[in-house]
């Protein structure tokens, strides 16, 4: 009998892997919830187990992949940089992700908050709720027409937000080492260099992987590359962006504004970027749909069917020579 140990993380719905596999097998995958988080407590929830669903916050190190004896690792997300994917191919363990099955929510949630941070809608709120009536409440607004878009990292859910925004007469640029020319003139997008991204941009989206090469990549110097009426969008991993150069952008008047899906730190602690009437934040939630939660979770449970008792490679195996992971 396979054993399956899930996180408690609330996106991960055990039913939905109670249904999967024990459709597929004559005697029932056992399914337990476990309370992860750290390397010390996911070495004792999986001891024994075949399987673990992760969460973004429990980091699957090499010291939890050589203590246990697992064959599959499942990310419950697109991304897999707190999982050591070399150390599982060293020890024979599959790692899967999970890579389309919010891309409409996150394009969609990333567009919102560019388009509320551009239009000072946060500022107008908390103005209009004490009680203000006044315009100039929002700050300085520019006319989006005609303003530049720029992406850092031009993968599907930037691919989606540029067909979302075709209404919105933006210019549009994209820095991504790894997509080509073509792929990026298909989209009606101009790929340029890192610092004319910088220079360009008038409104910032970063959808970058974290990764060595990207952890810290939007820091003080480039920030202050940035036009003073830039807004800066992160809906792609909180390590990209540094948050003190973030901070210290705003409060010197470098950019204008930031939304925030993600942070360094999950839920953040503390951090000033909470108090700002020009950041706009959200937990981690521009993945969210009900559609969304079903898809992630029955996307999961297809991929540990193929390992578990199929023994076949998942869909959406990740390779380890991939040059981003």
């Amino acid at each position: 009998m396979a054993r399956v140990v899930l996180s408690t993380f609330p996106m991960i719905d055990p039913e939905t892997y109670r249904e999967v596999l024990g459709e597929a097998v004559d005697e029932p995958v056992e399914i337990e919830v476990a309370e992860l988080g750290s390397t010390e407590t996911l070495i004792a929830a999986a001891d024994g187990a075949d399987a673990v669903v992760t969460d973004i916050n429990t980091p699957v190190t090499a010291e939890a992949l050589d203590a246990l004896d697992l064959r599959v690792v499942v990310r419950s997300a697109v991304g897999v940089d707190n999982v050591d994917v070399g150390a599982a191919a060293a020890n024979d363990v599959t790692v899967t992700r999970v890579p389309d099955y919010c891309t409409d929510e996150v394009a969609t949630h990333t567009v919102a908050l560019l388009l509320a941070c551009a239009r000072s809608l946060g500022r107008y709120d908390r103005s209009v709720a004490d009680g203000e009536w006044d315009f100039r409440a929002g700050g300085e607004i520019h006319r989006l027409r005609g303003s530049t878009l720029g992406f850092l990292s031009f993968g599907p859910i930037a691919r989606r937000m540029r067909e979302q925004v075709r209404g919105f007469d933006l210019d549009v640029v994209a820095h991504d080492p790894y997509v080509d020319t073509e792929t990026l003139a298909d989209h009606d997008v101009e790929g340029v260099s890192y610092e004319e991204l910088l220079d360009r941009s008038a409104l910032l989206s970063v959808n970058a992987p974290l990764t060595e090469e990207t952890r810290g990549m939007v820091d003080s110097d480039a920030l202050g590359r940035l036009p003073d009426h830039a807004i800066v969008v992160n809906t792609g991993r909180g390590g990209v962006v540094d948050e003190d150069a973030l901070l210290a952008a705003l409060e010197d008047g470098e950019i204008a504004g930031a939304g925030l899906d993600v942070f360094g730190e999950e839920p953040p602690t503390d951090s000033p970027l909470l108090d700002r009437d020009d950041v706009l934040n959200s937990p981690h939630a521009a993945w969210y749909s009900v559609e969304a939660r079903r898809d992630l979770n029955e996307s999961v449970a297809a991929n540990l069917r193929a390992v578990l008792v199929d023994g076949e490679t998942p869909p959406d195996w990740i390779d380890p020579d991939l040059d981003w992971v």
